[in-house]
């Protein structure tokens, strides 16, 4: 092995077919995207790599505008793929302290106000088609689009007024290049939960359910899904329809957990709900008191000296 020199490219195909086993299929695919796309191009013809060459990559990302969570993401592929070097074909993998630009603005999650909210969600169940329930859904439970997706009539539980989130759908690329959509396990162990559905939603569903085939999918009705592709620009054109400004689907994620810390649910509840790994991640994202918090706050630890 002393004698022989081996590529960066060459260790990455190796290191690509020995952790597949062990990742879902929508992992190894992002793997895969950041290899092509970023780690072969600027490091396939190297015999090893440095902290200089790193920060170059990282300097060059940016200026081409890619994030720093993208680029971390990357980043965090290359680290991989270098303690496998190490431990297989004797690279050097040096400490690295590679440099990123201090954050001069936090980056707050999309959430739709109060009113536009009201006003969208008047309109489904006014017009409660399952393409306009599924968007009710996602405000009123925070299940992600994949999820609403996967989501089938039997996952439904109107008896124990539960709705099961078990599956997610996404279309990722494949190791030949193309592109397809799959059905696969949420996005975590946590990902998998029930969550209460509302008296609201409990009376809408309940008609569309004894029609319904349990094992169809709550979109579409039949045995073939929508992609969240197809579903998200179907919110686009509704958003646009009702005069909304434009949101991110995931967006109305955001806005209901935004409502859950507004109505002052405890945090570990919401954390649950949303299928979050720890209560930390929904403390970070969304637990943001306002100026009015804040005003009592001050009021309330001064009154003492008073």
């Amino acid at each position: 092995m002393e004698n022989t020199i081996y590529f960066f490219r060459e260790i990455a195909k190796q290191w690509q077919k020995e952790k597949e086993p062990f990742v879902k299929r929508s992992t190894f695919a992002i793997y895969g995207i950041h290899l092509k796309t970023h780690l072969i191009p600027a490091f396939g013809n190297m015999t090893s790599i440095w902290e200089a060459d790193v920060q170059h990559l990282v300097n060059l990302k940016l200026q081409e505008g890619m994030s720093p969570k993208t680029i971390k993401d990357i980043l965090m592929v290359l680290r991989m793929i270098l303690r496998f070097a190490q431990k297989h074909y004797g690279w050097d993998n040096p400490l690295m302290e590679i440099h990123f630009p201090t954050r001069r603005t936090k980056q707050e999650p999309q959430v739709m106000p109060l009113e536009q909210q009201r006003k969208l969600i008047r309109y489904l169940y006014n017009h409660p088609t399952t393409y306009n329930l599924g968007i009710a859904l996602c405000l009123s439970t925070g299940m992600r689009i994949g999820e609403i997706c996967a989501l089938r009539w039997e996952d439904i539980d109107l008896k124990a007024e539960v709705v099961y989130v078990n599956k997610t759908l996404q279309r990722i690329y494949n190791p030949v290049g193309f592109t397809e959509v799959i059905e696969d396990t949420p996005k975590s162990p946590h990902s998998f939960r029930y969550i209460p559905l509302s008296s609201e939603l409990l009376r809408l569903l309940t008609p569309l359910k004894r029609r319904a085939d349990g094992r169809h999918y709550f979109l579409t009705g039949t045995h073939r899904p929508t992609e969240p592709g197809v579903y998200r620009n179907y919110f686009k054109r509704l958003l646009k329809q009702l005069d909304i400004p434009d949101i991110h689907f995931h967006g109305l994620r955001h806005s209901f957990a935004t409502r859950c810390i507004e109505s002052d649910c405890d945090y570990k509840t919401v954390s649950e709900l949303l299928g979050h790994s720890n209560v930390n991640i929904t403390l970070n994202l969304y637990v943001h008191p306002n100026l009015a918090q804040k005003k009592r706050a001050i009021a309330k630890s001064t009154g003492i000296f008073s």
